[in-house]
């Protein structure tokens, strides 16, 4: 059991620490300091006798876990993390560069609140029941006196299909069914590629390089595969007769 300096009859250094001199000095109460130790978190402290002492190097660990979870990391993933690191599997400097690429966004697509007037003018549209269609389809949601857009991008592009004819729940759908296949795709190369780093195969010494290159290419590799399997997409439906009967229909009803 560890105790608290109370109980120590024997002598210690000057920068050693009871677990109550360090939850002192580090601001963190004795319970979570323990937590942390069982998650592996928090390296191991030396033992004297039945007490338990901790150093410098406790106090800017605990630090680190803060800073770390503040970025949003869990506890279970910093313990893993700290393990990497003390094994010496991971330079800490490294990591926090990409973590840091990782942090920046891909796109310009930031979620915004605008008022009403303000809608309606990034929309370009004031027409009836829009405001309703746009809650009901997701694309904004009301936030008090205001509307939150998640994806300002994505209600532009929602808006242009409405302007050819294709209304916003149709949009929405659409917008469900790429985002369920890219989640999937993604999830599948990072898997391939932590797969590779993992065996050697790739000989990457500094993980922020690949994360720069996925950033470079990536997009622009969706871009071009999605408007190829696009091309092929249109081209067996005009083979296959079926947009002669759409072209068809879609005249009927406009008599």
């Amino acid at each position: 059991m560890i105790e608290s300096a109370m109980a120590v009859t024997t002598e210690r250094d000057d920068d050693t620490l009871t677990i109550d001199e360090l939850a002192a000095a580090s601001r963190v109460p004795s319970r979570t300091i323990r937590f942390y130790q069982s998650r592996g978190a928090l390296q191991a402290p030396t033992i004297r006798g039945r007490v338990a002492y901790y150093g410098k190097s406790h106090v800017e660990r605990l630090k680190l876990i803060a800073q770390l979870s503040d970025r949003g990391l869990r506890i279970d993933a910093i313990g893993d993390l700290m393990k990497r690191i003390d094994r010496g599997e991971v330079d800490l400097a490294e990591w926090l560069g990409v973590e840091e690429e990782m942090k920046t966004p891909w796109g310009a697509d930031q979620p915004r609140t605008v008022t009403d007037a303000e809608l309606y003018d990034l929309v370009g549209s004031r027409r009836p029941g829009l405001v309703a269609d746009l809650l009901r389809a997701g694309s904004i949601e009301r936030k008090g006196d205001v509307y939150l857009i998640a994806s300002p991008a994505l209600l532009a592009i929602a808006m242009k299909l409405e302007g050819v004819g294709i209304d916003l729940e149709t949009a929405t759908a659409a917008s469900a069914i790429l985002r369920k296949h890219l989640s999937r795709g993604v999830k599948e190369l990072v898997e391939l590629f932590v797969g590779r780093v993992k065996e050697g195969q790739l000989g990457i010494s500094d993980a922020s390089k690949l994360f720069t290159a996925f950033r470079m290419v990536g997009i622009d590799a969706v871009r071009l595969l999605f408007a190829r399997e696009m091309e092929s997409a249109l081209r067996d439906l005009v083979a296959s007769g079926k947009l002669a009967e759409v072209s068809a229909r879609s005249r009927k009803r406009k008599r």
